[in-house]
């Protein structure tokens, strides 16, 4: 529950803040490339570890297996987008949404 919350209220409102309002890496970039890749690097993990555990406890969850493999997936194409901006803003919220939308289904359980 607390990666959960973590990941909810820090980690996606930071990549919803970073693709909106801050500046956009160059994928071409190598100094970039690997200012984005050690800044991430904790996040990536934390998605891993939030997983593992959300699958442990599935059968508690209001929350399917797939979907929490979908989330995590779509955490990690956010993560990645939110740094390269190369994706319409419509699909960018789309994935926010779907996120959220899941991410509270296991805080409201």
């Amino acid at each position: 529950m607390r990666l959960t919350e973590e990941i909810k209220n820090r980690d996606l409102e930071e990549m919803h803040h970073r693709y909106f309002y801050e500046r956009k890496f160059d994928r071409k970039n190598y100094d970039d490339f690997n200012l984005m890749k050690q800044e991430t690097t904790p996040v990536f993990e934390k998605i891993e570890k939030w997983e593992e555990e959300a699958n442990t406890h599935v059968h508690k969850l209001p929350i399917f297996p797939n979907q929490i493999k979908n989330t995590k997936d779509n955490i990690e194409i956010m993560i990645l987008h939110s740094y390269f901006n190369d994706v319409r803003k419509k699909r960018f919220v789309e994935l926010y949404q779907s996120v959220q939308y899941n991410l509270n289904l296991i805080l409201d359980q």
